[in-house]
């Protein structure tokens, strides 16, 4: 089997190599920046709002690009790389997470339902939104760094190891983050999953 052209531009090659081609021929960087920048926006993008993922978006990869020769592929992969700087600029814009969140709280208890409909997508509906107003506030009342993992999980999917190397935690400090937040929320929620979404999300 032989090993991928790294100087063919159509050559489909892994994250970490490319990484390491862009140290040599920054141009190539581009195509990390292509194969992430849609995800990295949308996360960016649920967690604030549009006009902060918009320009947060541009920072992450440029701190990624900047950075790109200190990639140790030793510790993890490219995508939750990316995700950890994603992460640590979030946590410079808190407030405007924590406005969102209080904002998305009052919308929903501000929700009267509307006055005809069938009745159980009424009640289906009034459920969602009342639930959706207590997770709101339990994110907001949760401690940053359990926000983050319970977030990098749910929105981004990423896996456990995958968060660990973002946050640059012990992955046994992940699993234990998300149990106790789990929990938390559960509580919160009369004994539903928070990590189960309609389509309220």
């Amino acid at each position: 089997m032989t090993a991928p052209d790294l100087t063919d531009p159509l050559e489909t090659i892994s994250d970490t190599a490319l990484l390491e081609l862009s140290c040599r021929k920054p141009e190539r960087f581009g195509e990390i920046y292509d194969r992430y920048v849609a995800e990295i926006h949308a996360y960016l993008g649920r967690r604030l709002d549009r006009q902060a993922a918009d320009d947060l978006t541009a920072e992450v990869f440029l701190a990624a690009f900047r950075k790109r020769e200190a990639f140790d592929p030793e510790r993890g992969e490219v995508r939750p790389w990316l995700y950890g700087f994603a992460t640590n600029l979030i946590a410079s814009h808190r407030r405007t997470e924590i406005r969102r969140l209080a904002a998305l709280q009052r919308n929903a208890a501000a929700y009267d339902g509307p006055d005809h409909g069938h009745e159980e997508r009424v009640v289906t509906r009034v459920d969602a939104v009342s639930a959706q107003a207590r997770l709101a506030a339990e994110l907001r009342a949760l401690p940053d760094g359990d926000r983050d993992v319970l977030l990098l999980s749910a929105l981004s999917e990423l896996s456990h190891e995958e968060v660990a190397k973002a946050l640059d935690i012990p992955y046994g400090t992940v699993g234990s983050r998300l149990s106790r937040v789990r929990r938390k929320l559960r509580a919160a929620l009369g004994g539903a999953n928070p990590m189960d979404g309609g389509s309220d999300g």
